[in-house]
């Protein structure tokens, strides 16, 4: 079978790419990449593509990858290709950034580039030159480096990828129309047809991970398993990458039932077996954070063991500066802050009017009502009170430590900390509920309890009635 018709096959299978499409090829100068734009050229024609060259020179190989850029430029004039070619030095970059792997960096620039170049030529996908032997590669790769099922599924002939830069993001679509290709059928064909290409020498050196599976650990795995091992590693890699998206369209159904108002419900995310409570988390994190770079599978698990045995209130960091809040059954992500300061509010409140504070959400509506009360109220988010008994200023404020009251129907004092942790009021709602006071005496707290104090009674001349309303700002 010629590479034509093999990459042919391969993209209708995959549906990769189709006719009319506007493709960006990257292009190194290396055999792969050299082969897919002849092969990407021969096919113009016939699936009416339209086809531009990308090529990034990340100055880490100095006047090498010079004469490499200048050989991708002449090769791309050629062919009547445009070509668009950007310069970055990313031991630069690392320098600045006191820290990160050289070659991810490379790849992070690569794609942010592509992302570029696609947007101001309006093209639909970026087609890549890794093979069958690449994906082999890639599958040790991640093997060596523990991997679960995402990693081992190597790399997917159709990919969305997300890149984040600052608080935005991109999405671009790669293709990978040679992972059906062996390297041997690349250099065949690059000889049968005498095309040239480049040689890059820094994948000669073995103390890169790849570099060495690739020289070292690869040609010793074949000489026992064979030399179609890296095809039937492959191939594994296809069928766990089938198995890893139905598992992860069970999780998003399972996201979706779990959810509750703030975040997710803990209970129904405790219900679903450990690998999807593990994938539910990751897609979560994901749909919050816009991706999942830094996070591991050990954050995963220390989030698992805080959401099954941590203290009802408690809250974890993970990478790129979020934590996931527990508030007793309910599960919060949110973005951490740094320095900020405790919620601390006090209004005097006027009976008779309306107050609104807007660091709860609340706004309370009194009024004067003539005796006896019409009704008792049948929500704690509504109180009567004897005015006789309000022999002071009314204040409304939040939570303070050591505040005390009198339950209604009640002799003595609880603590209203007490009160929050018998109700399982989460700590953030804590922080803003509103509290009604006169002097040290607590009278009532909206939704959860009022106090025996101003409790109207037969004798009541005189009743005020107050209603706590929600509001969104």
């Amino acid at each position: 079978m010629t590479l034509q018709r093999e990459i042919r096959e391969f993209a209708a299978k995959h549906e990769s790419f189709s006719h009319g499409d506007r493709i960006l090829v990257a292009v190194s100068g290396g055999p792969d990449s050299v082969a897919l734009l002849h092969l990407f050229d021969a096919l113009r024609d016939e699936f009416s593509l339209h086809v531009e060259v990308a090529h990034l020179q990340h100055g880490i190989r100095g006047d090498e990858a010079k004469e490499d850029a200048k050989f991708v430029a002449e090769l791309a004039e050629q062919m009547k290709l445009p070509f668009h070619l950007k310069e970055v030095d990313v031991p630069r970059i690392r320098n600045d950034a006191g820290k990160g792997n050289l070659e991810a960096m490379a790849r992070d620039e690569r794609y942010r580039f592509f992302a570029e170049v696609m947007r101001e030529r309006k093209l639909d996908k970026v087609a890549t030159a890794h093979t069958r032997d690449d994906q082999a590669e890639t599958v040790l790769m991640w093997l060596l480096r523990g991997s679960g099922m995402k990693g081992l599924g190597g790399m997917a002939p159709l990919h969305q990828l997300r890149l984040a830069s600052g608080d935005s993001t991109d999405s671009i679509t790669i293709i990978r129309p040679l992972l059906s290709v062996s390297k041997i059928e690349i250099l065949n064909y690059l000889a049968e047809n005498k095309f040239d290409y480049r040689i890059d020498r820094t994948n000669e050196d073995t103390t890169l991970l790849r570099n060495w599976i690739r020289r070292e650990l690869l040609p010793l795995i074949q000489q026992r398993a064979g030399e179609d091992f890296p095809g039937r590693l492959s191939h594994e890699a296809e069928l766990l990458r089938d198995e890893d998206r139905y598992l992860d369209e069970l999780a998003i159904r399972s996201l979706d039932a779990t959810r509750a108002p703030m975040g997710i419900n803990r209970s129904a995310l405790l219900r679903e077996p450990a690998a999807l409570q593990r994938r539910i988390l990751r897609l979560w994190i994901a749909q919050r954070r816009g991706h999942l770079r830094g996070l591991e599978f050990v954050h995963i698990e220390e989030l698992r063991r805080l959401i099954e045995h941590g203290p009802p209130q408690a809250r974890l960091s993970i990478p790129g500066g979020w934590e996931l809040i527990r508030e007793y059954e309910t599960l919060r992500l949110e973005k951490r802050t740094r320095g900020s300061t405790r919620v601390c509010y006090s209004y005097k409140f006027d009976a008779g009017t309306t107050l609104r504070i807007p660091e709860a959400g609340y706004e309370l509506h009194s009024e004067y009502i003539s005796p006896p009360a019409r009704r008792l109220p049948s929500s704690e988010m509504e109180a009567v009170f004897d005015t006789s008994c309000l022999s002071g200023p009314l204040i409304v404020r939040n939570f303070r430590h050591g505040d005390r009251f009198q339950p209604l129907g009640m002799g003595g004092h609880k603590k209203v900390k007490e009160l929050f942790i018998e109700k399982k009021v989460p700590l953030s709602i804590r922080a803003r509920l509103p509290i009604l006071v006169i002097g040290a005496e607590v009278l009532w707290i909206p939704g959860y309890a009022r106090s025996e104090v101003g409790r109207v009674s037969e004798s009541t001349t005189a009743v005020l009635q107050v209603k706590a309303i929600t509001f969104t700002s």
